[in-house]
């Protein structure tokens, strides 16, 4: 039996201002190619499906039509969780209609965890895979909020929670296959940051809960599970060196820092319980390039670019030491007689110049959401022994934000 494990695939996302629909759909084409001529027998897709909690009708179509053209390939069983970018109620939203394409969606954290818990039959009605699909937990799914609890209770209860769920949900899992009384892999998804995880610059990945204690340690998983297909984490990477716990990564780079890095998706074969894995290369639909350097080393690469006919998405970040007033001038000059397009000019000499303060050619581009609120504390003269009480609060209120289910009624 063969399964492919995808996940953060972010349908919906824009990069400095340009639509990336052509991308998407390109990529979900290959997909289902690949499917078909792998013969996947199970497709998991381990959340992050869209962007946002609100896709575009155009985000939706290529994420509906797909589902349709699996459902009509060799693939039996398709199996969705939700990660910390969906909307729990949308994705739930059409379950009961999807079941009937072998489609199942766990948006919501049921009230049963038995719901979590599939088990996928073969064309003769034989069980043939038990799958725990756990969502992203949100840190209300999982802990009580009591008065007066410490940082390190409350990051305590957030892991003791995951561990827990986990533990459960195997628990009915291995029941399940000595019920069979047959030798039936455990295969458990998630959408969570374990400790240890790669991350890349520019990769969109956010901090999941506020504390460092919340990256999970690959122990909390129940030593029953014969694989455990992770997403949220867009490098793809193996669990603590373990062969059959992984992250697959996203399938296209999410930034500039992701422009070198080779995309993959993970066919899983087993035998039995023993599972093999292999990555299978997912092509770059559309080609990122990050420049770095002077002048003369810009345009020495952009020269170089032209010159192989690229049709490149640029982001440059000059690091030279003259002050250039008409860059982004030079730079489109540079480009004019190619197809290339420069979405982002980074320019460190005029941010490094006045650090600590937002000079007048800096955008919010350069910034994230913790730098914008550290500057503010700066403008606000807030003394520095009353900042991180501060920055810990802001964070806690940017995460709870982000937990909103705003298609929930």
């Amino acid at each position: 039996m063969k399964i492919l494990h995808t996940s953060d695939w972010h349908i919906g996302r824009s990069l400095y201002g340009r639509k990336r629909y052509d991308e998407f759909s390109k990529f979900l084409d290959w997909l289902a190619e690949t499917i078909q001529k792998e013969y996947v027998d199970v497709l998991l897709v381990a959340g992050d499906i869209f962007d946002t909690s609100a896709p575009s009708n155009r985000a939706q179509e290529l994420y509906y039509r797909f589902l349709c053209r699996v459902a009509t390939s060799s693939c039996r069983h398709v199996v969705v969780i939700a990660g910390n970018h969906d909307s729990p109620s949308f994705l739930n939203a059409p379950k009961e209609l999807l079941k009937a394409l072998d489609v199942h969606v766990i948006g919501l954290l049921p009230e049963n965890q038995e719901d979590e818990v599939f088990v996928l039959r073969n064309d003769d009605d034989s069980p043939e895979l038990i799958v725990c699909a756990v969502p992203y937990l949100r840190d209300r799914d999982i802990r009580v909020a009591e008065a007066g609890e410490s940082v390190e209770d409350k990051e305590r209860k957030l892991i003791d929670g995951i561990r827990s769920h986990y533990a459960d949900v195997a628990a009915l899992a291995e029941q399940k296959r000595l019920e069979f009384g047959a030798e039936i892999p455990i295969v458990a998804m998630g959408h969570l940051f374990t400790a240890g995880g790669k991350t890349i610059d520019d990769d969109g990945v956010r901090e999941l809960y506020v504390g460092s204690l919340a990256h999970v340690s690959a122990g909390i998983f129940p030593e029953n599970l014969d694989y455990l297909a992770l997403g949220h984490l867009h490098v793809p990477q193996k669990v603590n060196g373990s062969e059959v716990m992984r992250y697959s990564g996203s399938p296209l780079p999410m930034g500039f820092g992701e422009a070198k890095q080779q995309k993959s998706v993970c066919l899983v074969e087993f035998t039995s319980t023993e599972a093999a894995v292999q990555l299978i290369d997912v092509p770059a639909f559309q080609k990122l390039e990050r420049v770095k350097g002077s002048w003369e080393e810009i345009s020495a690469r952009i020269l170089e670019l032209s010159a192989t006919g690229s049709q490149a998405w640029i982001e440059i970040v000059y690091e030279g030491d003259e002050v250039i007033s008409d860059l982004r001038e030079r730079l489109d000059a540079a480009i004019s007689a190619s197809e290339m397009e420069i979405l982002r000019v980074k320019d460190n000499r005029i941010i490094d110049r006045v650090l600590g303060q937002i000079h007048h050619e800096e955008t919010l581009d350069d910034l994230n959401i913790q730098d914008v609120f550290e500057r503010c504390l700066s403008a606000h003269e807030v003394p520095e022994d009353q900042r991180p009480e501060l920055l810990r609060a802001y964070q806690e209120t940017v995460a709870s934000l982000d937990e909103d289910d705003t298609r929930a009624e």
